[in-house]
């Protein structure tokens, strides 16, 4: 990991938009979830980089290395990862279909080399993996098995989006492990600190390795940014295009110095660390079995968040893998973003225009979002009373937790500023 490395970020809270759009480097520093791979492939992998295409003229369908930018070929990469057990985290945006296409995708290549998979999910909390056993058991139906695991009020996200890759272990009798924590925990710390949460109401995690420094820096430039906007404003209620200011130095200084902004990264590293740690237990618990982590964009590029925290934990056998689209790979060339891409169809840059919206803007309540603004001409406009628009508002957008706001830029980004 360089982090020196000038950051490459855009608007967006993940690294991979929400909708595979191109990123710019500054505007919204990514939120807590950025991340990277710390750890390249290996020098067979290097040496089966093909002569063919680089990144600037890649076609979707591609595999680039990004710190070369040249085309990789997918047999030797597939050859390379499938013969060396270890981690491998792949990256996504949750809402975007064509990312979880390609994690079954790449999940499939693996299983096919005749790997030894376990894979690992973010989307589950740990004290929910007994129902993960008995789905890949067998003993659970589709429906069981979402409302067991909580699914609308833990993850919140599209379940069809995931639901193939579930299905793709229980047929394939491939363990399914829970990577997270309860967002309460992560909340906690940001409230109080890590320190002040006891050892026994930690969930089981051990301390999380510290923050490098360019990391700091980058939750810095989010934490500043946040302090510009209105108290209780909800990041996802900005409208779609609206400017924002890349908090200059002065800024990132400034954040750095603020108190809270110690309990902003422990309650971020927090998150990662928990991760880490169990995809680090699976590979005990499995030895022999590439472990296949499946979780935000954020938390695998640049090498910030999970993969330093397994570099810390020992697993030092790690690649990253993140898909992008074909008219943002070449922006990434020469940065640590990860150890390799697969490239996409280029992004489309406006939502639907027949989807309908509710028409409102939330901002952060006492213990649940408000409404702070309702479109002209909307249907909320039109509804007229706030109790009856709350109803509608999905659970998604309800999880306004302070230490994990930057979850909700996503929704901004997938076109749901007004719902």
């Amino acid at each position: 990991m360089n982090s020196s490395s000038k950051s490459h970020r855009g608007l967006s809270v993940r690294p991979t938009p929400a909708n595979g759009r191109a990123m710019t480097r500054g505007a919204l520093a990514l939120a807590a979830s950025l991340v990277a791979a710390t750890i390249g492939l290996s020098l067979a992998s290097r040496n089966a980089i093909a002569q063919g295409a680089s990144a600037c003229t890649a076609a979707q369908g591609d595999w680039i290395d990004i710190k070369s930018g040249r085309s990789i070929d997918r047999a030797e990469l597939f050859r390379d990862l499938a013969a060396k057990p270890g981690v491998v985290l792949l990256g996504e945006s949750h809402t975007d279909a064509n990312h979880h296409r390609w994690q079954l995708q790449t999940l499939s290549a693996l299983y096919g080399r005749g790997t030894n998979l376990a894979i690992g999910f973010e989307s589950f909390p740990r004290r929910l993996q007994p129902v993960l056993d008995e789905w890949v058991e067998g003993k659970l139906t589709e429906d069981a098995f979402l409302k067991a695991s909580e699914w609308r009020q833990v993850w919140g996200y599209d379940a069809a989006l995931y639901m193939p890759m579930f299905q793709f272990a229980r047929i394939n009798r491939i363990p399914m492990v829970a990577l997270n924590v309860d967002r309460k925990l992560v909340s906690r710390v940001g409230q109080e600190g890590w320190d002040a949460v006891p050892a026994a109401e930690r969930e089981g995690l051990s301390n999380p390795a510290p923050a490098s420094t360019a990391y700091q820096r980058e939750l810095a430039r989010t934490y500043a940014l946040k302090k510009t906007m209105p108290p209780g404003m909800d990041p996802a209620s900005i409208p779609e295009g609206t400017p924002m200011p890349e908090p200059d130095e002065a800024a990132v200084t400034e954040a750095m110095k603020d108190p809270e902004f110690k309990r902003f990264v422990e309650a971020q590293l927090t998150w990662d660390g928990a991760m880490a740690q169990a995809l680090a237990a699976s590979s005990r618990k499995h030895p022999g079995a590439t472990v296949v982590g499946i979780l935000g964009s954020g938390h695998v590029a640049d090498g910030y968040g999970v993969p330093h925290q397994l570099k810390d934990l020992g697993i030092t056998a790690q690649s990253s893998l993140i898909p992008v689209a074909v008219n943002t790979v070449c922006s990434l060339v020469g940065t640590s973003f990860a150890d390799a891409v697969f490239v996409l169809p280029r992004a489309e840059r406006a939502p639907p225009q027949d989807r309908p919206r509710l028409g409102v803007f939330l901002a952060q309540g006492d213990g649940a979002p408000r409404i702070s603004q309702v479109a002209n001409g909307s249907i909320a406009e039109a509804i007229g009373s706030r109790r009856t628009i709350m109803s509608f508002v999905p659970p998604v957008s309800k999880r306004v937790v302070p230490t994990i706001w930057w979850r909700l830029l996503a929704a901004k980004r997938r076109g749901r500023g007004c719902l």
